[in-house]
């Protein structure tokens, strides 16, 4: 490229250090830390053994449910175009953006003994029944359907660069529909089952919210639940052991990263007309019939249980119009109460994140054409594509090794620059995407017009990256408002998210509460995805995960 094209040498410098303090920073000094003695020490526990392989299995039952579920959507939804498409594929990724926490609760007051919702229907098992989603079928069908809305997305954005002449020769040919569907469609796509394969595989290995609520009961603990309580362990080895378990989750996401990697070389197309899906047949309609009856299942059950156990005066009693009161609700809200404590930190730390993410995307989106700034956003990338148990241990051990790093423990200021480390690649795609857009002609024009760096950042670059600022910034605040792997991991007092707050209302007993806070959060999560979607049509297709 044109050197007098590319971006001006202070700005690319700025979005380097930028990427540097957020990205390898933090990696480097988790690396660093894990290969002290306490690496040497994880083959002789039998603790590390037992969680590693429960977190494999977990985590392979969960990806290849996530496959299949994934594959029969894209069928249904995207090669075919049965009625109501729109809607359904919105309902169909919404357990992906449901925090995990609250679907572990939801799901669990669905199916227990103690069930309001079930007591009232006379349909609840015997009390002292376990519940059947506590322990690693559960942990799996609960991680598949939030991984399944990942594998749907991958393929969908392979399929967006499907030509669709491929599939008009086929038929051209003599193939039927699901023959040539199967014959020229599917092998295109299998790129975006591999990716959305690891994707899933690295969302279950990672996954804090319904491990806990789900694994924890019945004593099946993986890698993150073991992190957690080795950090909140005493004695000096604390650090190193959170630090070395970080780094077996790490490379047990290996596999999930280099089959990302492996599907961006195979998707690999040449361009064509847009793919055009076919008419739904009797076969499709039966389908779809049967995913709108799942949807009630997984969707509107679980909401509704929730609803009940927040309506309920204690756990074990039906919901009925004589025992329905707001008594959870009014202790949530009332002044001085955690909820509002958690609630004003949670809205602050994802404001903040969105904000301070959303402005730094500006400079390193439009330096990207360099190389050093590209290869500088390696390490955001691997932040946000790691677990996030490895995230937050990695930024707690830069920011202990600063001269400000014993002030900086257990307050909201430490689990923000965790929030930073994880999301800015999250904050950078659509404004990325925008960025590539531009003609560095424009940029090179206002420069010749004397134009400074900060004048042409606001009249040439700002105007037309804006919307893709303001989506990654709102998808980074509908993330973080309910993040709590992260928050778990460091918060202190006075410090607890929404999310370590419905974590340890139901891990005290306190189950009603719990789920008022979990509607609280779902109200949110709703808010968050209006606000995003005002932008939709100025952003390009599959920016928002909702409008594939």
């Amino acid at each position: 490229m044109n050197p007098s094209l590319l971006p001006s040498r202070g700005l690319a410098l700025l979005a380097l250090a930028w990427l540097v303090l957020v990205g390898a920073a933090p990696l480097l000094r988790l690396l660093s830390e894990a290969s002290g003695p306490a690496l040497a020490l994880l083959p002789a526990d039998a603790a590390v053994w037992r969680a590693t392989w429960r977190t494999v299995a977990v985590a392979a039952g969960a990806c290849l449910l996530a496959c299949l579920l994934g594959m029969a959507l894209v069928s249904l939804l995207l090669l075919r175009a049965p009625p109501g498409r729109r809607v359904l594929l919105f309902l169909c990724i919404l357990p992906a953006l449901v925090p995990p926490q609250v679907l572990a609760l939801a799901f669990s007051q669905a199916a227990g003994p103690s069930s309001p919702l079930l007591l009232a229907l006379g349909l609840a098992p015997p009390l002292g029944t376990p519940n059947p989603l506590y322990g690693p079928g559960g942990m799996i069908a609960l991680l598949g359907l939030q991984g399944a809305p990942l594998v749907l997305l991958a393929m969908a954005a392979v399929l967006r660069r499907v030509p669709g002449e491929n599939l008009a020769a086929a038929r051209g040919l003599g193939a039927g529909p699901s023959e040539a569907l199967r014959r020229v469609v599917w092998p295109l796509l299998l790129p975006g089952l591999l990716a959305g394969a690891g994707l899933a595989w690295i969302a279950a290995l990672g996954n804090f919210g319904v491990a806990a609520l789900l694994g924890i009961p019945a004593r099946w603990i993986t890698l993150p639940i073991l992190i957690w309580q080795r950090l909140s362990g005493a004695g000096t080895g604390a650090l190193g052991q959170s630090a070395a378990l970080s780094l077996l989750l790490a490379a047990l996401a290996a596999p999930g990263l280099l089959a990302q990697r492996a599907a961006i070389r195979a998707a690999s197309l040449p361009s064509g007309k847009p793919f055009e899906p076919l008419r739904a047949g009797q076969g499709a309609r039966l389908g779809v019939a049967l995913l709108w009856l799942g949807l009630v299942l997984v969707l509107l059950v679980p909401l509704l249980s929730l609803l009940a156990a927040s309506l309920v005066p204690a756990f074990g009693v039906p919901i009925s119009a004589g025992t329905a009161t707001l008594r959870h609700w009014g202790a949530a809200f009332a002044p001085g109460s955690q909820t509002l404590g958690a609630l004003g930190n949670s809205l602050l730390l994802s404001a903040l994140a969105a904000l301070i993410l959303a402005l730094a995307a500006l400079p390193v989106a439009i330096s990207l054409r360099g190389r050093a700034v590209r290869i500088g956003a390696i390490g955001t990338d691997l932040s946000y594509a790691l677990p996030g148990a490895c995230t937050g241990v990695a930024a707690l051990l830069l920011v202990l090794s600063t001269p400000f790093g014993g002030w900086a423990y257990g307050t909201l200021a430490l689990i923000l620059f965790a929030y930073l480390a994880r999301f800015q690649a999250m904050a950078l795609r659509p404004a990325a995407a925008a960025a590539a857009r531009l003609d560095p002609l424009l940029d090179f024009a206002a420069r010749g017009m004397g134009a400074g760096l900060w004048s042409r950042l606001r009249s040439v670059h700002l105007p037309p990256l804006t919307p893709g600022l303001a989506a990654g910034g709102i998808l980074v605040a509908l993330q973080a408002v309910n993040e709590v792997t992260i928050s778990t991991l460091l918060h202190g007092p006075g410090t607890q998210t929404l999310g370590v707050l419905v974590f340890n209302l139901q891990d005290g007993g306190d189950g009603p509460q719990a789920a008022a806070v979990s509607l609280v959060a779902l109200l949110l999560v709703a808010g968050l995805m209006a606000l995003a979607s005002l932008f939709a049509r100025r952003l390009p297709d599959g920016t928002l995960p909702w409008r594939p």
